[in-house]
């Protein structure tokens, strides 16, 4: 076992932490660094003996201010007042449910701990009232929520939502847990049904969402899980059946690893055309500014995706002892780059009604870098496809998250759609789910 950062760098790190909010003489990332796309410039490691700490302070938004929409396109507050929104799920009748939850402040004694309580709070990441599912109900389809009501209480760090049948399934970030539901009902007060623990680690659960998709005929749900810490750096015991896609069969409640080295895979989503499971990644930190990208790709039954042995396929990360070079070798290279530490959450297909120019492909959500010289992500994309693959470079959505002294108004997570085909957008920082529609 070795520690995640050498006594002497948590040293420099501590002398540096102070200067995390006053790093806003950097400017919004052009996006021209050539990290984004199927074939991105992947360079040498960059990092020195001090990481970059540069967190965009969370400010949350002015009154009546909003982020700045593409052209041909309007944004509105659909719901606000809220505690951390963070993930979207549409219901067949229209109704949107919104897992409000939030990281939870280390409770290790250490300088790493208090620098990385201190960076999450300053970003924004604790809320003390979250941890539930809210309701938004559009009843009239006009874009105005009015229905805004607890749907499920008491929950621990919820994100996963998935409905199959009468049964609703919500992912803790402990548990698998199942409701009865009924459409139209405006709150769900039975104790949920525990199918299976999901991997938790009490002295620090690293990545602690956990994102549901289910299978086309409802047998299957499908669980991304993300790893405990940067690159292994509690021993590899520590991440079993981390960095991973799990699949359930929900008849016997039996688990199988889907597919493997994905570091923290958040958004999973079926592309239409082709009917492939992809999901939205977010690669490793400390290898410099540009390294490594994080990325978009399809996932494919028993394959593996490098983490924490290599990156971008087999390129062989040599922080990383003892190295596994057998199963660096099966590696398989990413689909799509989607920036460095641009930490790419939200993935939706959208469905239904273009939204202007933005039609076929998949919308991200960005919800910003930490640890980069200049800031990275901050908005919602869009990746154009077509027969089922990307097709050209991404192209920006929703911007403006970062004010001009390059503090966060805001920090886009979740992506999905309302009951008219607009799109949702949960902004954690900003407390708003904001909704996209064409002009």
């Amino acid at each position: 076992m070795r520690a995640a950062v050498s006594a002497r760098r948590l040293a420099v790190m501590a002398m540096f932490a102070a200067l995390v909010s006053v790093a806003a003489c950097t400017k919004e990332t052009p996006d021209d660094t050539g990290t984004f796309g199927p074939n991105p410039t992947i360079g040498e490691p960059t990092a020195g003996g001090v990481p970059t700490l540069n967190n965009a302070k969370a400010v949350g938004w002015p009154a009546g201010a909003a982020p700045t929409p593409a052209a041909g396109l309007t944004v509105t507050r659909y719901a606000e007042g809220l505690a951390h929104p963070r993930w979207l799920y549409l219901l067949p009748n229209g109704d949107v449910l919104l897992a409000e939850a939030s990281s939870k402040p280390s409770t290790v004694n250490s300088p790493q701990a208090l620098i990385a309580n201190n960076m999450m709070r300053s970003g924004g990441a604790f809320s003390e009232n979250a941890n539930h599912i809210t309701l938004l109900r559009d009843s009239d389809g006009d874009g105005d929520v009015d229905v805004k009501t607890q749907y499920i209480g008491g929950l621990n760090q919820p994100q996963g939502m998935a409905l199959v049948g009468d049964s609703l399934y919500v992912a803790n970030t402990d548990a698998l847990l199942r409701f009865p539901y009924v459409a139209g009902a405006e709150s769900i007060t039975a104790p949920g049904e525990k199918i299976l623990d999901l991997p938790y680690r009490a002295e620090g659960n690293g990545h602690w969402t956990r994102t549901l998709l289910a299978s086309a005929d409802g047998a299957k749900l499908y669980i991304a899980v993300g790893s405990v810490s940067n690159i292994g750096d509690y021993g590899m015991d520590a991440e079993k059946d981390r960095a991973a896609i799990w699949e359930v069969d929900l008849a016997t409640k039996q688990k199988r690893i889907f597919a493997s080295g994905l570091r923290n895979p958040v958004g999973i989503a079926w592309e239409p055309a082709s009917n492939t499971l992809w999901t939205a990644v977010n690669e490793r930190d400390l290898l410099g500014d540009d390294l490594t990208p994080d990325y978009m790709t399809s996932v494919k039954d028993g394959a593996f995706y490098g983490w924490p042995y290599s990156y971008w396929g087999k390129i062989v990360d040599t922080r990383v002892k003892p190295q596994d070079p057998a199963l660096v070798a099966t590696a398989l290279t990413p689909d799509y780059a989607l920036g460095a530490h641009t930490a790419s959450l939200g993935l939706h297909f959208h469905a239904g009604p273009a939204l202007g120019a933005f039609s076929n492909g998949a919308y991200i959500g960005q919800h910003g870098s930490w640890n980069r010289t200049q800031h990275a992500g901050y908005k919602v994309i869009f990746v154009p496809f077509a027969d089922g693959r990307p097709n050209g470079l991404p192209q920006d959505v929703l911007t403006g998250f970062l004010n001009a002294k390059n503090e966060a108004q805001g920090r886009p997570v979740g992506v999905a759609q309302d009951r008219t085909g607009a799109l949702l957008v949960a902004d954690d920082v900003g407390k708003i789910v904001w909704r996209v529609a064409a002009q």
